[in-house]
């Protein structure tokens, strides 16, 4: 199982449905192998990481106001928003890592690609 498949199911798992709501996470991409890749891949490639980039700073701003508001409810005294606000900010922690490994997975890819394509 590739890094990013890999990632997008922990990022499944840690963002249960019932904390979510209406904030659904994005699936990463399916990244070009750039050892075999051609040019017109790596761009797809580029434009699908660019896509995603977009979707979970969306998921990610969607987020926000229920982190903020389960962190409202704990410093009122309510325990039972601790759950809810360990669920948001792991769901926001988890949606930061799976962009930062798509991110360095399409740089290896990249690498590869101009490895196998020199000049």
């Amino acid at each position: 199982m590739k890094l990013i498949q890999y990632a997008a199911l922990v990022l499944a798992i840690s963002s249960p449905t019932a904390f979510a709501g209406d904030c659904t996470a994005p699936e990463a991409p399916q990244l070009p192998d750039g050892a075999t890749a051609t040019m017109d891949d790596m761009l797809a490639g580029q434009q699908a990481v660019k896509a995603f980039q977009a979707a979970n700073l969306e998921y990610m701003q969607c987020l926000e106001p229920k982190l903020a508001a389960a962190e409202a409810a704990l410093k009122e005294g309510d325990e039972g928003a601790k759950e809810i606000y360990q669920q948001a900010q792991d769901s926001y922690n988890a949606a930061v890592s799976v962009e930062e490994e798509v991110a360095g997975q399409f740089n290896t890819e990249i690498r590869e690609y101009k490895a196998a394509n020199p000049g």
